[in-house]
């Protein structure tokens, strides 16, 4: 199905449209979107067994051009969901197996010295790294020094690169979709803080259940490679990515997403007690805008043009699991950042409520 225009001429025609052909154009997407959705999913069942919860928050990421943490032990086939998916939307696809002794020019690329044949003379020509893609899987970043990962974390911020006085631009769009094994840390480089900030979600890759396991076993030691179709192209992930921003959002959902991030932060005066006693470091603004992000994005493939406060819900896990920092108090009693959201979810739309309600009186 197509969403966007496949030539420039049209475009043209599109930009003289009014405001009113415009909007139902975006709707027309949007329902479009939730209909090739399901499609999606479909075939990447074709090649992931499971994992929707997954597949539904990778997708959110892209749609929301932003970056994603996988988090799994080895085996649960992250990189082989990160391939289908780029092929499934027509995207350039490279993986950097990270280790101790690679340099930020193995990512980046690095200008090498070349001669003309023509004129004989020498110059410097920039050779591309592997970074110069649309999806990139980082896999297991924290095996490699942070100077390595602070290069990579740069290009995902500023989506370019800088080699001595020369800036290059990274392609469009831009993914970075880094692994972690969290089971094996030693001779690792855990990302600090600041820089686990600049991923959207922390996806967490479970076990596979009972059922999915023994199909994975029927579908992968057989001769028969599945068909992959082509869903999207990187021009019309573009596209979806300005309609998500465009998705309205009604006040109270601003104030729930702006309480939850503010209730995990222990110092605040209405922080729970349990935050106080379990959360030594909370989540800052950046958690509150990819709430709203990923809400957004949320509701769009559900084929809503509004978001609501379950959207805030169901991304609120892999939005705030990694900008938590629990106390000792919190590891000893077996409470994870996850725990410590699950409480927060039963207990801030209590507060959020009333004030909703006051609002509407106001």
């Amino acid at each position: 199905m197509t969403f966007i225009p496949a030539d420039e001429d049209r475009l043209d025609e599109d930009r003289n449209d009014g405001e009113g052909n415009a909007r139902e154009r975006e709707l027309a997407a949007i329902r479009g979107l939730a209909s090739a959705y399901s499609r999606l999913r479909q075939e990447i069942g074709k090649v992931i067994i499971g994992q929707a919860e997954v597949v539904d928050q990778l997708l959110i990421a892209m749609f929301c051009r932003s970056h994603c943490l996988l988090m799994g032990v080895p085996g649960l086939a992250k990189t082989l969901l990160v391939s289908t998916v780029a092929k499934i939307l027509q995207l350039s696809f490279r993986r950097i197996q990270f280790t101790p002794d690679l340099m930020p020019s193995d990512i980046t690329g690095t200008d090498v010295l070349q001669e003309d044949p023509e004129s004989g003379r020498r110059l410097f020509q920039f050779m591309q790294g592997p970074i110069f893609t649309n999806v990139l899987l980082a896999d297991e970043i924290n095996r490699t020094p942070p100077k390595t990962q602070a290069a990579l974390l740069e290009a995902m911020q500023e989506r370019h690169v800088t080699v001595g006085s020369n800036t290059y631009r990274l392609p469009v769009p831009f993914f970075v979709l880094a692994t972690q094994n969290p089971i094996e840390q030693e001779g690792t480089y855990p990302l600090p803080e600041a820089q686990l900030d600049r991923f959207m979600f922390n996806i967490v890759v479970k076990y596979p259940n009972a059922a999915e396991e023994l199909r994975i076993l029927k579908q992968t030691t057989g001769g028969e490679e599945p068909q992959l179709s082509i869903m999207l192209t990187g021009r019309q992930i573009l596209a979806l990515q300005e309609v998500v921003r465009k998705v309205p959002v009604a006040e109270h959902v601003f104030v729930y997403a702006r309480d939850l991030v503010r209730a995990t932060r222990p110092k605040e005066v209405d922080a729970p007690k349990f935050v106080k006693e379990f959360v030594s470091w909370g989540a800052g603004p950046r958690a509150g805008q990819y709430l709203i992000l990923g809400a957004k994005a949320r509701a769009l493939l559900e084929g809503r043009f509004h978001v609501t406060t379950e959207d805030i819900k169901s991304v609120a896990h892999p939005v705030l699991r990694h900008r938590l920092v629990t106390t000792f108090a919190a590891q000893s009693e077996g409470m994870t950042p996850d725990s410590v959201i699950d409480q927060l979810l039963d207990k801030v739309p209590v507060e959020l409520n009333q004030r909703a309600e006051k609002l509407a009186r106001g």
